[in-house]
This record gives C-alpha cells, structure tokens and sequence, in this order.
C-alpha cells in the first residue's frame, strides 16, 4: 500500500501525472492554488482527452482559511435553437454526434471566475503562464495512456465516424483502404489545432472562447455539422460564484456544488450514514454492516436527486430547495427508512459519466477542489476540427418528455454528475477530495471521506481501499451493487443474503473511477493521496 504523501509548502493531486506537475510548477513560482489549479485543468484536458476537454463544464469549491468557502458553477446552459421541436422524431437526445453537443461548454468561463478571486488573493501569474505546459503537450505530443487506448478501442464502434474523431484520436490508416487505427500506448499524439486554440487564449486571454476569434470558430463549426449552438450562446455565457451547499456530520461540516449537479446527492449519503453509523454501532469500516449502510444511504440520496436536482430554475419552479432535503427532520426521516437487515430494492434510474478530480493546495493554506468533464469518455465524439476542441454531451441527460423536471427548453441548465467536494473539521483540519465516474461520484467520496474522518484510516489507504458502486459508469451495462474483489468475501455473502445484487470485480478496477484528497493538519502540514486506479499522483514541495 503507497503511503500517505506529507508537504510544508504546497501539494497538488491529480489522476495523470503531468497535470500533477503542471500545477506543482505553478506553486513553486509562487502562484496560489487557484492558479495552480488552471495550470492543471489546462494540461490534463489535453493529455487525458477521453476524460475531459476545454469543451466540457466543471466546477469549483475554493477554500481560504477564515472564509467560508465559495463555490463557482461553470454549467454551460442549453442552446437557444435546442427545442424539443428541433429534436422532432427521436424518442431520446442521442449520446454521440452533433446533436449531442447541444450544450455551452462553461470550463473555461469557470477558469475565468476563479481567476478572477487569485487576483483578490494577490494572484499575478498571466493565463501564458498557466497554459504554457498544456500548449506544449499539444503542440509537441501527449503520451498516450493506456486507458487511453483502452476507451478509444472500446468505444470505438460509435465514436469512429462521428464529426472529427478520427482526425483527432485515430492513427492514420497503414495501407489503402485500411481503417483508422486505436493509438499504441507510450506513443505521443500531437493535437496542433488544440495548440493553437490554446495559444490564442494565452495571447487574446481566456473570453475569446466566448466573445472572440475562437468563438466565432466555434459557432460556426457547430452549425456546419448541423447542431444548434450558435455564437450568440457562447457570448450569452459566464460562470457565476455561489454559496455552496453544507451539512454537519460528527466533527465536522461538508460543503459541496449547488443543482444542477448531484452534490446534494453527496452531502446525503455522508449525512445519513453518520446517523446509521452511531445508531447501530458500526464501529470498522469495510465489514458488512458498513458496506450495507452507506449502500442504503445511497439509495436514499439518489430517490431525492432522480426526483428533484435540476437547473434551480425548475427546482424554484417545483417549489423544492436543496437545503431542505439536508435538514435535521429529513435527514432522520432517510435513516428510519433504513432498515440495516435488507436491500431496499434497486435500482432506479442509473447516471453514467467520466470525470477528472483534482485538489491543489498552496503554503497559505487555500485549498480548491476542482472536477472538469465531458459527460461520457469523448463526451459526444464531436471534435471541432477548426479549433480542435472535443465537445461535451452533457446535454444529452436532457428528457424529451414535457412531463419531466429534466425536460429539454433553451437555455437551460443540464442536470451534472459533477460535484467537488470540501470539509472543514473541528479541530482546525481542512479537507477537498472527490472523486469521478458518474454514480459513483458521491459513492467513493463517502468511502474515502468516512475511511479518513469516522474509522481513522490514513488518507492513501482511505482512496486505495477496495471501493463498491450502485448503479452503472464508465460504459457498464448493469445496475448491479459491485464490489472489487479485495473485500473479504464473507461480507459479499451477508450482503448477498441480505438482498443486494452483488457483482464482484477485479481488483483496482477502473469502474470506481480515480479518487484523490488532501488534508491541511492544524500545524500546516498537507496530506496528500491519489487512486492507484489512475495516471496520477501526488505532487508536492
């Protein structure tokens, strides 16, 4: 088991490498985590492509010791032209294609947002600096990953002929006639039109993704393959900074992302299991009365998120609030609905997605934990060939059913699996880890957080610990409950009797998705782990 990873000074975690270093450079220059937090976002959109891109959304919670901690929604909002009319004949949004792209992308409004507080904090670093390892990888190569290759070859069926993907993620035919070929792993892949996209930012400064020369290209890139976002929606566009929501547990509080993203999901989950936890004296973390408990707090959060999270818009529409479903009464009304000798059955409707998570940490003690996307691996598998960005399908979670709360309108924002995630402790300690993949999102940041705060486990055996997932990710066709097979297996037969559907794994599975944390101790001292499930470390000074 890799051990848990100590700092002074500064410490950034990430699930590839490189992003790790790129911010890790940022702090040594004296940048704060803010600033070595874009550093990172800019990088891993272009060395881990399959799990995000600057044409994805993400979103931020940051932390600055003696303030509470404030949160940035970088959603981007349906487009103008997307109305159920223009989606007239299908029974669903398609997941892939230009009619999946239906969506502004909102990360880079959200790296301007968060900017924009660095320069309250005394940030002077330029957006050349921030972007100059990013442009770098694209311009002279990325490595390829093996997950990488894994994704490309297994998605591959309904990927290869949409819009750009070839060019982008294919190697070139090795005879006439022959097909495109899945990159080899530890090869290098450039990506010029990224490059160059990437220096006119550095150069103009990030809003001309939204109101300049990339966004014309964008727009008009768009409307030739037939989608319906226009540039009109692109300057419509920005990010805003909002109170995030919170929940106490023992010891501590919990903040997470405001609808339309799950964070109230997770909040929930950590919120009930606390109260089951002390009820029914669960006293170790991984045995069977553990496992079943945050299963079926689980359960209880994802009624409420299929049910109601949304764009606030619709919730204020419904007459819900998120805060409410984390009050004391309701909170205690999930934990009585727990019954802790059975399975409440499942399933309910699964979300899917990929995701990176990433938390930077500077030697003033601020703190981000930042969580960027594309929706699915490639997001829709359009890639602008004018501008080489790879474009997100989050649209895609919309419903053509005028009865839903997720129903399609213009301008509307999509429901999001993303959620990063935060806690302040009584004694002074500061935490931000997360986690990726869809449902299973709030699910590892109950393991991680619960291993770390409730059973005393250190921070890398807290993310290296087998890991479970309710419901599917990552492409997984099943809703089973699924385990890594490092759990004892006398546990997986008490769940099994107990009525859980269980389905057993390999052992650092990539179905758990890539979590990471890092905790500033009272002394100053940071703690640091990343998933040895990914490409990533802790990189630290």
């Amino acid at each position: 088991m890799r051990q848990t990873l100590t700092s002074p000074r500064g410490m950034v975690t990430a699930p590839h490498h490189l992003a790790a270093s790129s911010a890790c450079a940022v702090l040594r220059e004296g940048g704060n985590a803010i600033e070595a937090m874009v550093a990172a976002a800019a990088t891993i959109a272009v060395v881990y492509p399959h799990m995000n891109a600057i044409g994805g959304d993400g979103f931020w919670l940051i932390s600055e010791p003696g303030q509470p901690p404030v949160a940035i929604d970088a959603c981007g909002r349906a487009a103008g032209a997307a109305t159920l009319d223009f989606y007239a004949g299908h029974h669903a949004i398609p997941g892939r294609g230009p009619l999946a792209a239906n969506t502004v992308s909102g990360a880079i409004s959200g790296w301007q947002e968060a900017l924009r507080h660095s320069e309250r904090l005394g940030g002077k670093l330029p957006v050349s600096r921030l972007l100059q390892d990013a442009i770098w990888y694209a311009r002279e190569g990325a490595p390829v990953t093996q997950s990488q290759v894994n994704f490309t070859a297994k998605f591959l069926p309904e990927l290869a002929h949409v819009p750009g993907f070839e060019g982008q993620f294919l190697d070139a035919p090795t005879a006439p006639g022959a097909a495109a070929q899945v990159p080899v792993v530890n090869t290098l892949r450039r990506y010029p039109a990224l490059a160059r996209t990437l220096q006119t930012l550095a150069y103009k400064g990030l809003d001309d993704y939204y109101r300049g020369s990339v966004a014309s290209a964008i727009a008009a890139e768009h409307e030739r393959l037939g989608g319906p976002l226009r540039v009109a929606d692109l300057q419509a566009h920005s990010a805003s900074s909002v109170t995030p929501l919170q929940v106490r547990v023992t010891g501590a509080t919990l903040y997470n992302m405001t609808p339309p993203t799950q964070g109230l999901a997770s909040l929930m989950i950590l919120a009930i299991f606390d109260r089951l936890r002390l009820r029914h004296g669960i006293h170790e973390a991984d045995g069977a009365p553990y496992l079943h408990a945050l299963v079926e707090a689980t359960k209880q959060a994802f009624k409420v998120r299929n049910r109601f999270v949304a764009d606030p818009a619709t919730m204020d529409h419904m007459g819900v609030s998120p805060q409410q479903f984390l009050s004391d009464s309701f909170i205690d009304r999930c934990v009585e609905a727990v019954d802790m000798a059975r399975a409440l059955p499942w399933p309910e409707r699964s979300i899917p997605g990929d995701t990176i998570w990433m938390g930077t940490a500077d030697a003033q003690g601020r703190m981000v934990s930042y969580i960027q996307s594309v929706y699915w691996e490639f997001g829709s598998g359009v890639v602008l060939s004018d501008t080489g960005i790879a474009w997100q399908n989050r649209g895609s979670s919309f419903s053509l059913d005028p009865a839903s709360h997720l129903v399609l309108a213009p301008h509307k924002k999509p429901f999001h699996t993303l959620n990063p995630a935060h806690a302040r402790f009584d004694d002074g300690r500061h935490m931000v880890y997360g986690n990726m993949g869809g449902d299973g999102q709030p699910q590892s940041q109950s393991a991680v957080f619960s291993r770390y705060a409730f059973y005393g486990q250190t921070l890398q055996q807290a993310v290296s610990a087998p890991r479970w997932l309710l419901g599917k990710t990552w492409g997984q066709e099943t809703t089973t409950l699924k385990f890594e097979n490092r759990f004892d297996p006398q546990v997986m037969q008490t769940l099994s009797a107990a009525g859980h559907d269980v389905e057993i794994l390999g052992d650092y599975s990539d179905t758990m998705g890539h979590a990471g944390a890092i905790v500033r101790q009272t002394d100053g001292l940071y703690l640091g782990a990343a998933d040895p499930r990914s490409d990533g470390l802790v990189a630290a000074f």
